[in-house]
């Protein structure tokens, strides 16, 4: 199952840099293309405010 980011992102961008397959984009808030993403849980490990969980 894929992660997304929740509202609680503050867009630091440490979770983009991390993810191995580049699922993450940035905006706003970044967000995470679930077509793309592996479901590793990098970018949910690194994220400094939790604002990733399984989606």
């Amino acid at each position: 199952m894929a992660y997304k980011i929740t509202d609680t992102c503050v867009a630091c961008g440490t979770c983009q840099g991390e993810c191995p397959v580049g699922a993450i984009s940035e905006g706003d808030i970044y967000s995470i293309d679930p077509d793309t993403c592996i479901s590793c849980g990098t970018c949910a490990s690194v994220c400094p405010t939790g604002a990733i969980e399984e989606a």
